[in-house]
């Protein structure tokens, strides 16, 4: 009799992250506190593998005048999408899921390196533009500040003047830093109405992500940003290879359209292409319109 046949062990291979979030099961641990839609903090499991993300069911969503209702999910799924064409990985993993409460957006939790390079869950300390650290409202005290010079110092950009109490003003400065930069350019592409401080993650290894993208890809100009200070600057070289690129996989046709138009309408689809295309043109960082606040508020 020949031995039995050796079953190997289920899952020896963890799933990509996408796939984990999509197929796997979610459960509930908690409420993300201080947002202004219901953002739930989970865990998902799949094929013995777990993870702890972000749900954003749709029917938690508040409604806004400027988008239709029950479409930010969608448009934080597309953030991604345009992320992953990029090739700069800003955005963690997100996907478009059913959940315990319908429909919604999933998205892999980031856990935020302390400034001593150690990882932190979000739970303890305050940074110094307020935010407490967690996912939905923290992280990033590294690269923005507030300074009582009327110029930025080295290694710095100035984005403008705030009032700080008491009549006093202060300098609001992000780093001159190149993730930064990525991502302000790609905010510039997918028009997002609303990055604030609170939304920049550094994680363990310098990496750096960026998060809530339900305000985005409207067809009108709604860019609000803390990250204007290149405004106006000559785009590098590598940034202009990669929005060539962009616009390339954007062409009818191709996987990445067929995706967006999932998500997205026909006509924020074609405005996004106008976007890049006024990238590639200036090969200049844009720079306020003047018909929309410029920065989002309050900016953390």
């Amino acid at each position: 009799m020949s031995a039995p046949e050796r079953i190997p062990p289920r899952s020896v291979t963890p799933p990509e992250p996408s796939e984990l979030l999509a197929l796997g099961e979610l459960t509930v641990r908690g409420r993300v506190r201080e947002a202004s839609n219901a953002v739930l903090y989970c865990t998902v499991e799949y094929q013995g593998h777990s993870a702890p993300c972000v749900y954003k069911p749709v029917a938690g969503e508040r409604p806004l005048w400027d988008f239709p209702d029950g479409t930010l999910a969608q448009r934080e799924v597309a953030a991604y999408e345009i992320s992953e064409a990029t090739g700069w990985g800003l955005v963690p993993p997100t996907v478009l899921r059913d959940g315990p409460y319908g429909q919604g957006m999933c998205q892999l939790w980031v856990e935020v390196a302390d400034t001593d390079g150690s990882d932190t869950d979000g739970s303890d300390g305050a940074g110094a533009d307020g935010s407490d650290g967690s996912q939905e409202d923290g992280g990033g005290t590294e690269l923005l500040a507030l300074i009582e010079d009327d110029e930025p110092g080295p290694g710095w950009k100035a984005v403008g003047f705030a009032e700080v109490g008491e009549g006093r003003t202060a300098l609001l400065v992000h780093a001159d830093d190149v993730r930064l930069r990525r991502l302000a350019v790609l905010d510039a592409v997918i028009n997002n109405g609303d990055r604030k401080g609170g939304h920049l993650l550094p994680a363990a290894g310098g990496r750096l992500y960026a998060i809530d993208h339900g305000v985005t890809f409207n067809a009108d100009d709604k860019l609000r940003t803390l990250l204007w200070g290149w405004a106006g600057e000559p785009l590098p070289d590598d940034v202009l290879e990669v929005l060539g690129r962009l616009a390339e996989q954007l062409a009818d046709g191709g996987p990445l359209c067929a995706r967006l138009a999932e998500l997205i309408t026909a006509a924020e689809i074609e405005a996004l292409r106008a976007r890049v295309a006024v990238l590639l043109s200036t090969k200049a960082h844009p720079e306020p319109s003047g018909q929309w606040p410029a920065i989002p508020w309050p900016p953390v």
